[in-house]
């Protein structure tokens, strides 16, 4: 039998019901129409292909609404075991075609740092020890500065120095010419330099290297704090510092409109060298030193100093007695500030208790019968304090609630230090109008995720009280769950548990004029991001969350406030 001709259908009611098939609905319809073109994406649930050539694609992730460029599978980034800078050398890859002169400054300010790697190079390939002045450490710096490829590099080598600590492992790879030709890296910048300004250059995105934005998802405040590349990028001298054949395939790139694979340099391929990586791999013995031993021979050549008129930064653990930087308005420090008895008489601000804290405000002394130990008496018989000195590291999971007497202690003893700052133990401060709620969530409690919600349901209760009209922020130096954490689904920290699961929260923040989050806790590299904006409880807000590096001193707020205060 034969069954009745299907009515024709327009193109947009096909789009439409292809996009229903694979759940695409609600897309920005530049980024439908590009998911319809692959086949494949009828099969992928999640990870759709936007663009894509033999060597990087563009997906979009339907659960999040966020894109992302990876390489695929034959391409290889460097043949450098465990090389953690492909962030950091493709955002110098960027920032060098659109501001060359910029990433030059960058190293000569490092020239001291080049030139100290320089000399541990040197002394891996040959085993000769030469000074920082010498002839051999000049002529490898020169090199770097006349190979644009290799000047990239550097440049994400330096971006990664300044964010995480001192690099010790495989430096001859990473900053000697005769050495970095053999990883491959070089060939990857190419193919993706090449991939990036076609993709920037047929799509409305911006691109800075680890994030892909839709231009009209994202605020103007966002586009000047984190430059990326565009169709509106101006990206000529840039390019004509390039070798002649990246340079000529970025150039075709940008008169193709469809993903075409343009060969500029020779990339490394799994498919020829698979076996080869896999045994150096195998082979590998870890030589690396840990950042905070090398960082006593390297020097900070950034400035300690920012003007921010509300500094929010977390997780210092500043080991010199000290803060290592200087701001004299009014700053938010989000927890793990100090691992080394820190005062500071000047400082002021407001101040969460993080864990490490907790550690850092007990006496030196072991002798429990000193008098220092007069105060935290009480807690002796704890299991969980037992542990807190003995082994920290044992303990995060059996810490109380932040209810608990334990963190008022914590409290005073930390005020002593920080006599001008206001310390916020489940409690708020307002300041120029906008209150900041601070409550003790020193560490990740997930296996007791219902006992954690219900204290800060109760703690938000208590101090919300009446007054639902004053811009709120909630600073907690743990996120209070994932719906207002930066911390991405692909860290090895994410838990898909820690999510809200008390809906008196969510209506605690649909009734009170709650604007945004701000945490610590994750180590999440101030380059990657400082902030995003969520929907939660039917409203938008912002989440911030500034990890402390040499190149991040703090975050300014006020940027945002003024933002909100605009709408």
């Amino acid at each position: 039998m034969k069954s009745k001709k299907e009515p024709e259908h327009s193109l947009a009611e096909r789009r439409e019901q292809t996009l229903q098939n694979t759940g695409q609905t609600g897309l920005p319809p530049v980024l439908a129409e590009r998911i319809e073109r692959y086949p494949e994406n009828k099969r992928r649930p999640v990870n759709k292909t936007v663009f894509k050539n033999e060597y990087f694609q563009l997906t979009f992730n339907t659960r999040n609404h966020s894109m992302a460029i990876s390489s695929k599978g034959d391409l290889v980034y460097s043949a450098i075991p465990y090389d953690t800078a492909r962030n950091y050398i493709q955002r110098a890859a960027i920032q060098y075609l659109l501001h060359p002169e910029e990433i030059r400054r960058y190293i000569q300010l490092h020239q001291t740092t080049v030139e100290k790697y320089l000399t541990l190079s040197i002394f891996q390939v040959t085993g000769n020890r030469v000074a920082e002045s010498s002839f051999e450490v000049k002529q490898a710096y020169k090199a770097i500065l006349q190979n644009p490829l290799l000047e990239i590099q550097v440049a994400g080598r330096l971006m990664q120095h300044d964010e995480t600590g001192p690099l010790s492992a495989n430096l001859a790879g990473k900053f000697l010419f005769s050495e970095n030709v053999k990883t491959g890296i070089s060939g990857y910048i190419s193919e993706y330099l090449t991939f990036v300004v076609q993709v920037a250059n047929s799509l409305p995105l911006m691109i800075n290297g680890k994030e892909v934005q839709l231009l009209d998802t994202v605020e103007q405040d966002q586009l000047k704090i984190e430059q990326g590349l565009s169709i509106h990028s101006d990206i000529e001298s840039g390019l004509s510092l390039l070798p002649q054949e990246v340079k000529q395939g970025v150039e075709n790139a940008l008169v193709s409109t469809e993903a075409v694979q343009l060969i500029n340099t020779q990339p490394l391929l799994r498919s020829q060298y698979g076996e080869e990586l896999s045994r150096t791999r195998e082979n590998y013995v870890a030589h690396s030193v840990h950042p905070d031993e090398a960082e006593k021979y390297f020097k900070n050549v950034h400035s300690t100093e920012n003007r921010n008129i509300i500094n929010v930064i977390s997780d210092i653990h500043a080991k010199e007695g000290k803060l290592p930087f200087i701001n004299r308005n009014f700053n938010v420090l989000v927890g793990d500030v100090s691992d080394s008895h820190v005062e500071d008489s000047e400082i002021e601000g407001l101040y969460v208790i993080g864990g490490h804290e907790l550690v850092d405000i007990l006496p030196e002394t072991t002798d429990r019968t000193d008098e220092e130990w007069d105060k935290w008496r009480p807690f002796f018989n704890y299991e969980w304090f037992k542990e807190l000195v003995a082994d920290p590291d044992e303990a995060w999971y059996l810490l109380p609630t932040g209810e608990h007497e334990f963190y008022e202690v914590v409290k005073s003893e930390i005020a002593k230090r920080f006599p001008k700052m206001q310390l916020l133990n489940n409690a708020s401060v307002i300041h120029n109008g906008v209150r900041y709620i601070g409550l003790t969530i020193p560490v990740a409690l997930v296996r007791r995720k219902e006992a954690l919600q219900r204290f800060i349901l109760a703690s938000l209760e208590k101090i919300l009280d009446k007054d639902v009209k004053v811009p709120t922020v909630i600073v907690s130096h743990v996120p209070l769950f994932n719906e207002l954490s930066l911390l991405p689904e692909t860290s090895d920290a994410y838990n898909k548990d820690y999510v809200c699961e008390e809906p008196k929260i969510e209506e605690l923040f649909k009734k009170y004029n709650i604007i945004g989050a701000i945490h610590g806790h994750h180590h999440i590299p101030a380059s990657s991001r400082r902030f995003k904006n969520v929907d939660f409880a039917g409203k938008r807000l912002f989440v911030v969350c500034s990890i402390y590096s040499k190149v991040n001193t703090g975050f300014e707020l006020m940027s945002l406030l003024q933002d909100i205060k605009k709408e």
